[in-house]
């Protein structure tokens, strides 16, 4: 199998403007909002997305199944597409067994799919239609059927957000499982960031049908290329401030506007931002730690802060925070109860929050939206 690339531009129904590629045995997940284009460039892959206005280009490894510039469209059933929808589009009136086969021109599917049956926990469901099936071996029969195909590539779309938990984490194994001996690219919609961290490679983050950043998930989640990304990747604490040089290798990050503002953060100078640059920046909530106050007097990266409001969730509580010096802003934490009670923490009460210089993400301010599809390395 080859490496599946994309590079697409659509105006309707769905605008576009996204380019990605997935390697052999790689898997790469399309983040976003509803509405961001997802299911529309897994469409567009698969050629279901019937649209005059498509252009670009699609390609799996030495085959080119799209190029508008040579009018080469090839039809879904030229493609080897194994595709598997969110509510599996299995049909009800068919065994398990004719659902996995159909898509085949296979005489003897019994003995042909046997081997596949029983690599995904299927083995004596094969006469069970749909209806007899829960909701988790309906989605293996959906794979199955993907499978079947001996696809090059294989699009997953939403294919875990129909089941339950259990149901999902024992999918979640056989994925991993499979891909172990799978040398497909697979391309996995999803809206779970969780679900990306877990399972992806590389993370593609989609915005109204363009994607913004590619990469790993640790360095997306951690590194967002700008303020959209953050926003996009469920960061909390996002903030302006203004950057300056300092020794080699470290700069100082003044929160807020002014460059003589109260706080002042020791961080990480990647010499990609020049000095005294309005910057925005994040600081995801791993990269913090929280002491008691009485443990010293705030320097360096401490920030003593009072603790505004408290709310239960579960074995976690969602915590907001009012950092001494800059009274405007909050910082928004989710912690164990357990760490609160253990630091006699309560709504009204001070705490000390050190932040790892590392662990602060600066990017500039205002970018123009044509570079907000250049890579990542671009902001610090």
């Amino acid at each position: 199998m080859g490496k599946l690339f994309v590079q697409l531009r659509n105006e309707q129904p769905m605008p576009l403007e996204a380019a990605f590629d997935c390697a052999p045995g790689e898997l790469v997940a399309l983040v976003g909002p509803s509405g961001s284009g997802k299911t529309s460039l897994l469409r567009a892959i698969a050629g279901l997305l019937h649209t005059r206005s498509l252009r670009g280009r699609i390609t799996a490894g030495d085959q080119c199944w799209f190029d508008s510039d040579k009018r080469i469209a090839l039809p879904p059933q030229a493609r080897r597409v194994g595709l598997v929808f969110q509510h599996y589009a299995l049909f009800p009136h068919l065994t398990a067994l004719e659902n996995v086969a159909i898509g085949t021109r296979n005489a003897e599917p019994a003995e042909r799919f046997a081997s596949l049956f029983d690599r995904l926990g299927l083995s004596g469901l094969e006469q069970r239609r749909p209806a007899q099936l829960s909701g988790g071996q309906q989605q293996r029969v959906a794979l199955a059927r993907a499978l079947a195909r001996d696809p090059r590539v294989l699009l997953l779309d939403e294919p875990f957000s129909a089941v339950d938990a259990p149901a999902r984490q024992a999918l979640y194994r056989e994925l991993a499982t499979l891909r172990q001996s799978l040398a497909t690219p697979i391309v996995l919609v999803t809206h779970d960031l969780q679900e990306a961290r877990r399972l992806a490679d590389r993370v593609v983050i989609l915005d109204a049908g363009r994607s913004l950043q590619t990469g790993t998930p640790a360095h997306v989640f951690a590194s967002p290329r700008n303020a959209r990304v953050a926003g996009l990747v469920g960061i909390q604490n996002h903030f302006e401030g203004r950057f300056h040089k300092d020794q080699p290798g470290w700069g100082r990050l003044a929160w807020g506007r002014s460059a003589d503002a109260p706080v002042q953060l020791r961080v990480v100078d990647k010499n990609k931002i020049a000095d005294g640059a309005a910057v925005t920046w994040v600081v995801a909530g791993e990269g913090i730690d929280i002491c008691a106050d009485e443990a010293g007097a705030a320097v360096g990266n401490r920030l003593r802060c009072e603790l505004l409001e408290v709310l239960a969730l579960g074995e976690t509580s969602l915590c907001t925070l009012r950092p001494e010096g800059v009274a405007q802003e909050r910082v928004t934490l989710n912690l164990p109860a357990a760490q609160l009670r253990s630091l006699g923490l309560a709504r009204g009460g001070w705490v000390q929050l050190a932040i790892a210089p590392e662990a602060v993400h600066i990017m500039p301010l205002r970018l123009d939206p044509k570079d907000q599809a250049q890579p990542a390395d671009q902001a610090m």
